[in-house]
């Protein structure tokens, strides 16, 4: 059997004609290249929000003036020690200097620079970042900053489409906005009705946008935009409506039925 028959063909949501293999392979980077899509085990695809040289280097100076002023609260409370008091402020000063990102990073993922402009540092996965990858992604820093005031790092994120320094590259790590959490609308009661046709993910996206939106829309509205998906629901009018309910019913809820 010929290996184009055995697969089945992906249409159009808004036409009747199948998709080409290219049609079918959209990369999204190239129409938007500040997000990074990354599809996990469980076929849920996360959408990140990658950060820039500039948004990265404010917070980098965030946490420079934070550690600057623990370092003058620690010097004048050690001068009080005498030699003791020296040696222990140049231990303090080290872990302070190359523990205090990683510290922040592992426990809340930001440190408080990044915290303050709402940005956070996870794995190539979309996952917390471990003590490892933080350790070294930390360490690497020194090298970044070669040969002065993060030349190479800076060089780095330019050329690199993740906006990866090297320690980032080495790490595998990756920093990104935080997702303020949505409030999901609840849809519309329906019969849950499995997908006639396989659909691109951008398309089952639209018949869910669709569905959560149709408790605000006009009953003549929802069926104008009910018609345009003729294609796939075969109806028209309330039925057509009807039909992508109920398609975007069994999208939630019926896949695992």
């Amino acid at each position: 059997m010929n290996s184009d028959q055995a697969r089945p063909q992906q249409i159009s949501l808004f036409s009747d004609r199948p998709l080409d293999d290219h049609q079918s392979r959209i990369n999204y980077k190239t129409m938007l290249d500040t997000v990074k899509r990354i599809e996990t085990p469980e076929g849920i695809e996360l959408e990140l929000r990658l950060a820039g040289p500039i948004v990265r280097s404010i917070a980098w100076l965030i946490d420079a003036v934070i550690r600057s002023i623990l370092y003058i609260v620690l010097s004048i409370i050690f001068s009080l020690l005498g030699k003791l008091g020296l040696g222990l402020m140049f231990i303090a000063f080290f872990f302070i200097e190359w523990f205090y990102p990683v510290l922040f990073e592992v426990t809340s993922g930001s440190t408080p620079g990044k915290k303050a402009i709402g940005v956070m540092v996870i794995d190539d996965h979309g996952c917390p970042l471990g003590w490892p990858a933080s350790l070294l992604r930390n360490l690497l820093m020194i090298i970044d900053f070669m040969p002065f005031f993060y030349t190479f790092g800076l060089l780095s994120m330019l050329i690199n489409s993740d906006f990866k320094r090297l320690g980032d590259l080495a790490a595998g790590t990756l920093v990104v906005y935080r997702q303020t959490p949505q409030q999901r609308i609840d849809l519309p009661d329906a019969v849950a009705l499995r997908l006639p046709l396989p659909l691109r993910l951008e398309e089952q996206r639209t018949i869910l946008e669709f569905a959560e939106r149709t408790n605000v829309m006009s009953a003549p509205r929802c069926e104008e935009l009910a018609e345009l998906t003729t294609a796939l629901s075969h109806a028209h009018g309330r039925t057509a409506v009807d039909r992508l309910l109920g398609y975007a019913h069994w999208m939630v809820h019926g896949r695992s039925e």
